[in-house]
C-alpha cells in the first residue's frame, strides 16, 4: 500500500504528481467512473469523473467482517420494526409532536395501518453505515453512524473504483499491493431484491418505477440499476413526484397505474427529505403508500431508519423484544451501538442536555434527517441547544457520542479541488436486501460494502455535497 514516506515522496514531485492523477482521472473515465457536474446536473452531455481517492484506504480486517457479519440481523430488525405500530408510536411519539416531516410520515404509516395493507410483499434495500473509532489504547472499534432505509445509495458506477485502484497502485510498481483491492458487485446483488420483489408480483409486464428528483446527478449510478433489471427482461420507468401525480391512479383492486402502465415497485430514490415534497407530493406519497405496488421502501420502513428509533433501540431491553431468545444476535449488534441519549421532554432528556451542553466536543447533534449535512458539531450544539432546550422541539433530535475515526493519508479527487495530501477519515457502508412475503422472508442477503472517505477536518459527510469521495479498502 501507498505508505506515508511514498505519498510524502510524490507529494514534493509536482510533475510526478500531476502525471499520476491525470492517470488515475483518465482511467475513471475510462472505466465509466463518472457523475453529472453541479453546474448541468441535467444533462449526459456533461460529464466528470465521479470523485474518489488516489489511493485505496487501509481499513481493519477484524471491522470489516463485523460490520459484513451483523447486516443480515440489521434486515431482520428494520423488518421487525415496520412492522410494529405500537412500538413505533411509542417511539416516535415525542418526535412526531415536534418534526413535521415525521410526524407527515407517521399520519401516512397510520392511515395504511388502519385502512389495512394491500400488499404482503416487502422490500427493503439498506445500507447500514459505521466508522472505525480508535481507542485511547489504539485499538480499533465499530461504531454504528446510522442506517439508511430510503435511496440508500452510493453503488452503481462506483463498483468500477476497484479497477481503477488497481491500476493505478500497478503504475507506481505497487503491484503485490493491487492485488488485495477486491472487486464489488454490489449494483446486481441490490438489484436482484428489485427484481426478486417484482417477480412475486407476479405480472410480467408490470413495471419498476424508480421515484426520482429534479435534480439528477447520480443519473448515471441509476442506469447501471436499470441495466441489470432490463438484463433480466424487468422494464423500468422513472418518475417524479409530479410526474406521478398528474399520471397516477388506483383501480378498483389498488393497483397502481402510471400512464397506463401497471407499476409491480415503486423504488423511491428521493423523499428523505423534506424539500423533496410539496402538499401535492404528500398526496401522491399517500396514493403509492395504498396502493398494490411494492414499495421500496414503505413508510414504515422508512420510519424504522429515523434517528429517533436508532436511540430507542440502544435502550437495554429493546432489542431483546425482537429478537427473544437469541442474545448472541443481540450482542451483535448492540456491539455496534455509540452511546445514544433521549433530548425527550423530562429528566433523561435534561439530564442530555446539560451532558452536552458541559462538553459538546463529545458529541453529535442529530435531526431526522438523512442525504448528509444536516449534523451539528461543537458550538452549534451549543447554539441550537439554547434555542431549544426549554420547549419540545428538542425532541426533534437525538444526541449522539462522536466517533472519534482512525485516520489515513491519501489524496483526494474532485473536480476543482487543489492536490494536496490530507489526514482523511472513512465510512463503512454495508449493503443488504431483504424480501418477505407475507410471514416467509425469501431473500436476506448482506450485498457487500462501500468506502466514502471525506478530510478529516471536514465534520459532516456527503458525495454529492462535495464533502466526501468514494474509496475502496485496503484491507490490513
Amino acid at each position: 500500500m501507498a505508505t506515508r514516506e511514498f505519498l510524502q515522496q510524490l507529494i514534493s514531485n509536482p510533475d510526478r504528481l500531476k502525471d499520476l492523477v491525470d492517470y488515475a482521472k483518465e482511467t475513471a473515465f475510462q472505466h465509466g467512473l463518472i457523475i453529472r457536474t453541479h453546474e448541468t446536473p441535467n444533462s449526459s452531455e456533461v460529464a466528470t469523473y465521479a470523485p474518489f481517492t488516489l489511493f485505496p484506504t487501509p481499513v481493519p480486517k477484524a471491522a470489516l467482517l463485523q460490520a459484513l457479519a451483523v447486516q443480515t440481523h440489521f434486515n431482520t430488525l428494520v423488518d421487525k420494526i415496520s412492522q410494529d405500530p405500537d412500538f413505533l408510536e411509542e417511539a416516535l411519539a415525542s418526535t412526531i409532536q415536534a418534526d413535521d416531516f415525521a410526524a407527515k410520515l407517521f399520519g401516512i404509516y397510520r392511515q395504511v395501518q388502519q385502512e389495512g395493507r394491500t400488499q404482503s410483499i416487502v422490500l427493503g434495500m439498506n445500507r447500514s453505515d459505521y466508522m472505525v473509532d480508535q481507542k485511547e489504547d489504539g485499538t480499533p472499534s465499530l461504531k454504528q453512524v446510522e442506517i439508511n432505509t430510503i435511496a440508500a445509495g452510493s453503488f452503481g458506477v462506483s463498483d468500477r473504483l476497484p479497477m481503477v485502484h488497481r491500476l493505478v497502485l500497478q503504475s507506481v510498481g505497487l503491484v503485490e499491493e493491487s492485488n488485495r483491492v477486491q472487486d464489488t458487485n454490489r449494483t446486481a446483488a441490490m438489484s436482484a431484491a428489485l427484481a426478486k420483489a417484482w417477480e412475486l408480483y407476479g405480472q410480467q409486464k408490470a413495471v419498476i418505477m424508480i421515484l426520482v428528483e429534479e435534480s439528477q446527478i447520480s443519473k448515471f449510478s441509476h442506469r447501471c440499476i436499470e441495466k441489470e433489471l432490463w438484463n433480466r427482461n424487468i422494464p423500468v420507468i422513472r418518475r417524479r413526484f409530479e410526474e406521478v401525480s398528474i399520471g397516477g391512479s388506483l383501480d378498483g383492486d389498488k393497483k397502481l397505474f402510471i400512464d397506463g402502465l401497471e407499476v409491480a415497485v415503486v423504488y423511491y430514490r428521493f423523499g428523505y427529505m423534506p424539500d423533496n415534497y410539496t402538499e401535492q407530493s404528500w398526496e401522491t406519497r399517500l396514493l403509492m403508500e395504498r396502493s398494490l405496488a411494492v414499495k421500496c421502501p414503505d413508510v414504515g420502513t422508512q420510519l424504522a431508519g429515523t434517528k429517533k428509533v436508532q436511540q430507542v433501540l440502544a435502550r437495554p431491553g429493546v432489542l431483546e423484544k425482537f429478537f427473544p431468545d437469541q442474545p448472541d444476535v443481540v450482542e451483535q449488534i448492540r456491539a455496534t451501538f455509540a452511546g445514544l441519549y433521549s433530548l425527550d421532554m423530562g429528566p433523561e432528556g435534561d439530564r442530555s442536555v446539560a451532558m452536552a451542553l458541559a462538553d459538546p466536543e463529545k458529541f453529535v447533534l442529530k435531526p431526522q434527517r438523512e442525504g448528509g449535512g444536516n449534523n451539528y458539531f461543537g458550538d452549534d450544539i451549543i447554539r441550537v441547544l439554547q434555542e431549544v432546550k426549554t420547549d419540545k422541539r428538542r425532541a426533534a433530535y437525538i444526541l449522539m457520542e462522536r466517533i472519534r475515526p482512525r485516520t489515513e493519508p491519501n489524496i483526494l479527487l474532485r473536480k476543482q479541488l487543489p492536490i494536496t495530501l490530507a489526514s482523511v477519515c472513512y465510512e463503512i457502508g454495508v449493503y443488504g436486501a431483504y424480501v418477505r412475503h407475507g410471514g416467509e422472508m425469501v431473500l436476506n442477503e448482506v450485498c457487500g460494502y462501500t468506502l466514502r472517505t471525506k478530510n478529516s477536518e471536514n465534520n459532516d459527510g456527503g458525495i454529492i455535497g462535495g464533502v466526501t469521495v468514494f474509496d475502496s479498502a485496503f484491507v490490513i
